[in-house]
């Protein structure tokens, strides 16, 4: 029987793309699945502020929205902001993507 559509998972799916439906905040989000592809498993925020040309204010916004979607988290190192992929959701992505679809 397939989940509803108000199911706590779809319902975090759902803001998950509502979140990415942003360009800017699918901008960023691939720039992290970039680096942690590399093993690299943080970026600073000002890191994203000089790859992707992006205003530091606007990247602090979509940062935010970012993790209200469980997509990313942020923790502080020093005086600089550090954000990295929330590993549970980016495996949920992953299996709605790979799930077969009904007919």
């Amino acid at each position: 029987m397939p989940a509803s559509p108000d199911t706590p998972s779809l319902r975090a799916l759902a803001e998950a793309f509502r979140a990415l439906s942003n360009p800017n905040r699918l901008a960023m989000y691939r720039e992290l699945l970039v680096h942690h592809d590399h093993s690299v498993k943080s970026c600073a925020l000002q890191d994203l502020v000089d790859r992707l040309d992006i205003g530091a204010p606007t990247v602090s916004h979509h940062t935010r929205e970012l993790v209200v979607a469980g997509l990313v988290e942020v923790e502080r190192s020093g005086r600089y902001l550090h954000c990295r992929l929330n590993d549970e959701m980016r495996a949920r992505l992953a299996q709605f993507f790979d799930a077969p679809c009904g007919d």
